[in-house]
């Protein structure tokens, strides 16, 4: 009676609920207003990997690090040895070393025209340099260098790269293209809404609660990134979960008040029924997602866990929006709900023989279930089969647009350098005595003699190919901790850091013997530590997952069978979605016209990240539809019937719940920055795959050829159920003979619908009575 009292409870208080929450919602937009400003562009490592403890200290107890700063000086005509264009350089370099928060910096005329920082046609040199700084610090200085850096002096030009500036330049994007995304995805989103409920007031109702959950979670991730990392890329997530939940909750919510009205009850009586059913299903239904979110909280990644931050908050508040807010302007609105209706015929509602596709779909599979079955499990498989061979990396500034500065940037060094001087290894050795020097020429050049090394800069010297070039390296006091012990040396690659190959010399590199103990870090030492510490994180996220999901679907439906086979279902569609995106994002197929480049890899955290969402979603839908199924069994007794008739009642509910979260996702498709390209089109390609090819024929074969074993459980487990199960079937026989008059539950007068043993699922309704109404 949990639900039906509080369905009453937001009948009588409806003006309560609406104010307050138009008071909470205009102050959580005031306060969350400038959230993106608190968020960070990064959050790809692992705080407690190797590779990030390298860096620690090199940076703590030695002052220095990898340069994360690169200032491409280009003559417009001639070389840079150019008298010219010396006078450029030298002077780029002074004022740059001048610039507060920069240390470390170097350039080829500062080093005496050294050769790694020249490029091999001589067309252009760099500078680079150190920020230091914390997070905020490091973004307020990069906007700062990159306004006053990017120039034209006439014989040559100034560009800005390196980490930071890519960093900055993905976090404005990400917040431009999250403007675009809303300015196309809404409008769209409205008009499909406007077909689907039939009226202007009705299709308000899920943007409604899709505004209650995107500004209330930024109210949240604003005050989380006080205390802890956050990534901006959380915004994209909290705006499509936002959208696509209150999408998905408002219909079948509005869906089951039309239905209760259409059944004869009055507005407030049908807005305790549909709280008491609908209501249940979307409580439950947001458990799954927010159980599938959480478990990226597993990870070390604050990228990860950044979208457990979001994604918990954005389904709690749809929920509530749904279950408490949505209900109470039901109630103050009653038959006004369909105000403003479309004219002529897309103002009526659905007639009962709109069903009958989904009718027809259902007794097709089940006279041939097996053909059907191994048709589309050979469709998945086939379609799966890419994934098999993914490669993982980290975002680089490959992931902006080929036109943004800080791409071109990294386009030519890559095309006109040997050597990668940013994407250095950093070897250190903690415990090594100011005595040690041998052990370290000798440490030195044996990793100089790595294949893939350039060269390596030491405190003895510099090496290249195993013995020692130089006797003294550029700024060869940054090597030296100033007393407090130990050294560290600057491992120069020849091959691209975030690559297979970067990953190879990092374990070659680490598989030096040493006469000390090391810490290996830098770029390609961080991308094998992240991919590490995804891997080791991954079982336990799926076993959280699967757990929690066989938990909640036992616990609704009292069977074993359900659960395992949505859990089976579940990921073969989702492995066929990521094998379709490695065809297109990670092989290139399709990469001009969807404007990206491929790299021959997929960012590390994207198929975790879009597993976890895309199951908690097709769960929403498995939920939905068993749930109308288990309905009409119980009402028929007949297993097969319920099929047909279950999958009648929600394929249309289903289907259009799955374009228009489909339509939010590819919104975000057209976003400049390639990984969220690729989180938009796999999320919309894995709903819309869900909901139509497994919903239509997988779900409808597997529980025809099961038949009455679907809802089996051991007498243990049926007894547990019996006992704590969160049985629909309760809740339904709870609103028999039940009514509200005056906001207070009680027995309904003979003659009415529900003295008349109408169950709210319509059990005993003729076919056209229970048919929804403008669902």
């Amino acid at each position: 009676m949990r639900f039906q009292r509080l369905g009453a409870a937001l009948v009588r208080r409806r003006r309560i609920v609406i104010v307050a929450a138009v008071v909470l919602v205009a102050l959580a937009g005031a306060a969350g207003a400038g959230v993106a400003d608190r968020l960070t562009g990064g959050g790809f490592e692992d705080p407690a990997s190797e590779s990030v403890r390298a860096a620690e200290l090199v940076e703590q107890r030695f002052g220095s690090g990898e340069p994360n700063v690169v200032l491409l000086v280009e003559a417009t005509g001639g070389t840079v040895d150019d008298p010219a264009v010396v006078a450029v350089g030298r002077a780029v370099t002074d004022e740059l070393a001048a610039t507060a928060g920069l240390e470390d910096v170097v350039s080829y005329w500062s080093l005496g025209a050294a050769p790694p920082l020249r490029a091999d046609d001589g067309s252009s040199a760099l500078v680079l340099g150190r920020m230091t700084g914390d997070e905020d610090a490091r973004r307020e200085l990069t906007e700062q260098v990159s306004a006053t850096f990017t120039r034209d002096e006439g014989v040559a030009t100034v560009a800005v790269g390196g980490v930071e500036e890519t960093y900055r330049q993905v976090g404005e994007t990400i917040e431009a293209d999250l403007a675009l995304a809303e300015a196309i995805a809404l409008p769209i989103t409205l008009l499909l809404l406007l077909v689907v409920f039939r009226s202007v007031v009705s299709a308000l109702l899920p943007l409604m609660v899709g505004v209650i959950a995107i500004v209330g979670t930024f109210f949240v991730l604003d005050a989380l990134a006080g205390w802890t990392t956050v990534s901006i890329f959380a915004l994209n997530l909290t705006t499509a979960l936002g959208l696509g939940l209150g999408i998905d909750y408002s219909l079948l919510v509005v869906s089951r008040f039309r239905e209760e009205r259409a059944a004869g009850h009055d507005p407030r009586s049908a807005v305790v029924r549909t709280v008491a059913t609908a209501g249940r299903a979307v409580v439950f239904s947001g458990l799954t997602v927010a159980v599938s979110l959480g478990a990226l909280l597993v990870f070390p990644l604050p990228f990860l866990r950044s979208f457990a931050y979001a994604g918990i908050p954005v389904v709690a508040l749809a929920v509530v929006g749904s279950v408490v807010v949505l209900p109470a302007v039901l109630a103050a609105l009653g038959d006004r709900v369909d105000a403003l209706a479309l004219p002529g015929r897309w103002g009526h509602p659905p007639a009962e023989g709109q069903g009958a596709f989904w009718r027809r779909t259902a007794r097709f599979v089940q006279r041939r279930p097996v053909p059907v079955a191994g048709a589309v499990l050979a469709l998945l498989v086939l379609l799966g089969l890419p994934f098999l061979r993914i490669a993982l990396t980290l975002p680089d500034d490959r992931v902006l647009p080929e036109s943004a500065s800080a791409r071109e940037v990294g386009d030519h060094l890559r095309q006109h350098y040997g050597t990668n001087e940013a994407g250095a290894l950093a070897v250190v050795a903690p415990a090594v005595s100011a005595t040690g020097l041998g052990a370290v020429d000798a440490y030195a050049a044996a990793l100089s003699a790595v294949d893939g090394v350039g060269r390596v800069d030491a405190l003895t010297g510099v090496y290249v190919d195993g013995a020692r070039a130089l006797p003294e390296p550029p700024l060869a006091e940054r090597f030296a901790s100033g007393g407090a012990g130990g050294t560290w040396f600057s491992v120069v690659p020849e091959v691209e850091p975030l690559s297979a190959e970067g990953e190879a010399l990092v374990a070659d590199v680490r598989g030096v013997p040493a006469p000390f103990a090391v810490l290996v870090g830098g770029a390609s030492a961080q991308l094998v530590d992240v991919t590490d510490g995804v891997l080791a994180g991954l079982p336990w996220a799926l076993a959280i997952i699967a757990g929690a999901t066989f938990v909640l679907l036992f616990l609704s439906f009292g069977s074993v069978v359900v659960p395992i086979k949505a859990l089976v279902l579940n990921t073969l569609s989702l492995s066929a979605t990521f094998g379709a995106m490695v065809w297109v994002f990670q092989d290139g197929n399709l990469a001009d016209p969807l404007g990206f480049t491929a790299t021959g890899a997929l960012s590390v955290t994207v198929p975790v990240l879009m597993f976890c969402i895309a199951f908690g979603l097709s769960m929403d839908y498995e939920v939905f539809l068993l749930s109308r199924i288990a309905e009409e069994r119980r009402r028929t007794g007949d297993d097969d019937e319920a099929v047909v008739e279950g999958l009648a009642r929600t394929g249309r509910i289903i289907t259009a719940a799955a374009l228009l979260i489909a339509v939010v996702f590819v919104a975000f498709a057209t976003s400049g920055v390639s990984f969220i390209k690729l989180f938009g089109l796999g999320l919309a390609l894995a709903v819309l795959m869900d909901a139509t090819v497994v919903r239509a024929f997988l779900v409808p074969a597997f529980l025809t050829l099961a038949g009455g074993a679907n809802w089996w459980a051991p007498a243990p487990l049926r007894r547990l159920y019996e006992r704590v199960g969160l049985s629909e079937a309760a809740a339904e026989a709870a609103l028999d003979g039940i009514d509200l008059r005056d906001g207070v539950l009680v027995p309904s007068p003979a003659g009415s619908p529900a003295a008349a043993g109408t169950s709210v699922g319509g059990a005993d309704r003729a076919p056209e009575e229970r048919q929804p109404v403008g669902s």
